[in-house]
């Protein structure tokens, strides 16, 4: 029975550091977009990636690699990318940025006037 418990909690604490871990990939991944001037699509990330990796200390914590989408000119879908170690945010990662508008995007509303 003792068994038994210690899984449903380490179920229900993995679950807990997942989310926690999602919400902080979710903040980051909208104040990248923010910052730039960049539209988050989709309005979430997606676990793309869960291993474990050691932390500055030594420990052995979780690493999620969360994918999301942006868009730079309301048109194409750009793929960007937020890294988490154990509940914090270690990087983030966008496409590159588009060195030139096409001549098709002169009626895009993200053009800058």
């Amino acid at each position: 029975m003792m068994v038994i418990a210690g899984i449903v909690l380490g179920i229900i604490w993995f679950w807990h550091a997942s989310m926690a871990a999602r919400e902080r990939a979710n903040g980051a991944a909208r104040e990248a977009c923010e910052r730039l001037r960049l539209v988050m699509l989709d309005g979430t990330v997606s676990i793309v990636r869960l291993w474990f990796r050691r932390d500055a200390d030594g420990r052995l914590r979780f690493e999620r690699t969360y994918g999301f989408e942006y868009t730079d000119d309301g048109y194409r879908r750009l793929r960007g990318f937020i890294v988490t170690l154990g509940s914090r945010v270690t990087s983030v990662g966008l496409a590159a940025a588009r060195s030139a508008m096409a001549p098709d995007d002169s009626n895009s509303p993200f053009k800058n006037h």
